[in-house]
């Protein structure tokens, strides 16, 4: 018998993906674009995009471009013509997201037992999982639950609480197919970021950062009508909050938009508290094979929220970018899309060739979700992956994969051009890997004060 402390035989599995990016694909240039149409040159704009060409991403997803009418106003759209948008242009992403992962799981929409979402680009009453259900056809009566203020850190927020309600019904002896939806809708708060920028001369960088995207699972605790087999077996979750943060890391609500709070401390705030999570989340989890105790042991599917946090996390935990691999890949050509990343990433990483990049060669078993977000909350998770009985049998290409970047899937991502930007990774330059033009972005990312 397992102890209080210690995760049991959990029965839970992940049974669907899906993630859905918006059709528009915004490179650097974008943002330079509406910078200097409504903002005069300034030190802090020069920084900015000075940055915004070194990120290490080629492009960020969105529902517009330069060009759309919201982002091109005499005054940065209010809350009001945000939400309007993000109800019109990104609750259909969140459905089609959802889609996917039901129809992967193979279910019935009847059979949903549960809706738990999160957003942190919208806020209104009902929430937008209500128009989520409404688009999916759902009739019957569903238990609910909408996350707020868990920011980047939300999908695997959601995936914690869907655990709980999943187990809750297990006890009960009742079926749960809990659906777990994330939306974000980021790339419309450029205006309100550049008047920052513009305004208070700030380096703030969350405009050369985030994208659009809804993702969604399914997740299962195994009583009553049969699923498809598992994608990913849930085998335990650990969720701590970092003392005295909550000012380093954020999203306030402004009458023109949220804005981003981020503090030069994140990177090694959340790196340093990655080695004791793991240990913990390891040794509440009994029965791993010995040759899981280690970071180094596990592929990642850690959320891209940007170049540092990859970076640290590779020198903190010892492990390659190979072990994320899918997180680097969504970060290049999509961009950080906050709590809709997490899924996407572990969507991305079970594809065939994900697999043909795995370190050595060899594709791990076991998988560590992590992610950050306010407070400074740290989720983190261990998965198991389904390989099939027979060899590893990837599922075939879903459309959610289909909307990657023009960079082809026979190109080793390692060598695409974006990574020489990347320190600290294949590609780059002198022996301390690191060009000019990276130290510069070194240096101005160091000294990052936002609000």
């Amino acid at each position: 018998m397992a102890s209080p402390d210690t995760f049991g035989e959990l029965n839970l599995s992940i049974v669907g993906l899906g993630a859905q990016y918006p059709p528009n694909s915004l490179k650097p240039d974008e943002l330079h674009k509406l910078a200097t149409k409504y903002h005069p040159d300034s030190p802090a704009m020069q920084k900015v995009l000075s940055i915004n060409k070194f990120t290490g991403i080629d492009t960020r997803s969105s529902v517009g471009t330069s060009d759309h009418a919201l982002v091109n106003k005499p005054e940065a759209p209010s809350i009001a013509e945000l939400h309007d948008l993000f109800i019109s242009d990104g609750v259909p992403l969140a459905v089609e997201a959802s889609r996917k992962a039901i129809a992967e799981a193979g279910i019935d929409i009847s059979q949903i037992t549960h809706i738990v979402s999160t957003t942190c680009t919208d806020s209104a009453n009902p929430g937008f999982d209500h128009f989520v259900a409404k688009g999916l056809g759902i009739t019957h009566q569903v238990e609910k639950a909408l996350l707020h203020g868990v920011g980047c850190a939300g999908g695997l927020a959601t995936l914690r609480t869907a655990a709980n309600l999943a187990l809750g019904h297990s006890m009960r002896r009742k079926p749960a197919r809990v659906l777990c939806v994330t939306l974000e809708v980021s790339t419309t708060m450029v205006r309100s970021e550049l008047n920052s920028i513009d305004e208070l001369q700030e380096t703030r960088i969350g405009a050369c950062l985030f994208s659009d995207c809804a993702s969604a699972v399914v997740l299962s605790n195994g009583i009553g009508m049969p699923t498809a087999e598992p994608v990913y077996e849930l085998l335990g979750w650990e969720h701590k909050i970092l003392p005295e943060t909550e000012t380093d890391l954020g999203f306030d609500v402004d009458p023109v938009g949220w804005k981003v709070v981020l503090s030069p401390r994140v990177p090694k705030l959340a790196t340093e508290a990655l080695t004791p999570s793991l240990a913990e989340l390891l040794e509440s989890i009994p029965g791993l094979p010995a040759d899981y105790q280690e970071a180094r042991d596990f592929d990642w599917a850690m959320h891209p929220g940007g170049l540092t946090i990859l970076t640290g996390a590779e020198k903190a935990l010892g492990i390659s970018p190979e072990h994320m691999r899918a997180s680097y890949d969504r970060y290049m050509n999509h961009g950080n899309s906050s709590s809709a990343t997490i899924f996407s990433v572990m969507d991305r990483l079970r594809s065939k060739d994900m697999d043909a990049i795995a370190p050595g060669g060899r594709v791990r078993d076991y998988v560590v979700g992590c992610a950050f977000g306010p407070g400074i909350a740290v989720e983190m998770c261990v998965l198991k992956r389904n390989m099939g009985h027979r060899g590893i049998q990837t599922p075939p290409e879903t459309d959610s994969e289909a909307s990657r970047s023009e960079v082809g899937e026979d190109v080793d991502w390692a060598s695409v051009e974006s990574r020489e930007s990347i320190p600290g990774t294949p590609n780059t330059q002198g022996e301390t890997g690191l060009t000019v033009d990276d130290m510069f972005i070194n240096e101005a990312l160091a000294s990052v004060e936002l609000d």
